[in-house]
């Protein structure tokens, strides 16, 4: 994911933005940045990427970083790696197997 990438497509807010939004406010919960536009707050695609935002600014912000377990290495690494269209894909498969529901208009559609 690059950084002008939507992370929430609800509510169409990019990854630059949410980090930002962070790195000023220094939530204490990756919850609370869905004060940053609503990120989150829509069909649920984007909230493992919140966490991760979180607990990345975190780390950027405390003199030793915090250390994730393998587990969490591995799948923060799968999801820095996708593609824009890759993500967008995903959200879309999310989307059609009932487990989020976005609300209107957001945009790209399932069936895009």
């Amino acid at each position: 994911m690059q950084a002008d990438d939507t992370v929430c497509y609800c509510f169409h807010v990019t990854w630059r933005k949410l980090e930002n939004w962070a790195r000023r406010h220094r939530p204490q919960v990756a919850s609370q940045l869905s004060a940053c536009g609503g990120a989150g707050t829509g069909c649920g695609w984007c909230i493992p990427f919140l966490r991760l935002i979180h607990r990345r600014v975190l780390e950027e912000s405390s003199r030793g970083g915090l250390q994730p377990v393998a587990q969490e290495a591995e799948a923060e690494a799968a999801l820095i790696t996708l593609t824009a269209e890759e993500y967008a894909a995903l959200r879309a498969e999310y989307i059609r197997s009932g487990r989020g529901k976005p609300p209107p208009p957001a945009s790209p559609s399932p069936e895009s």
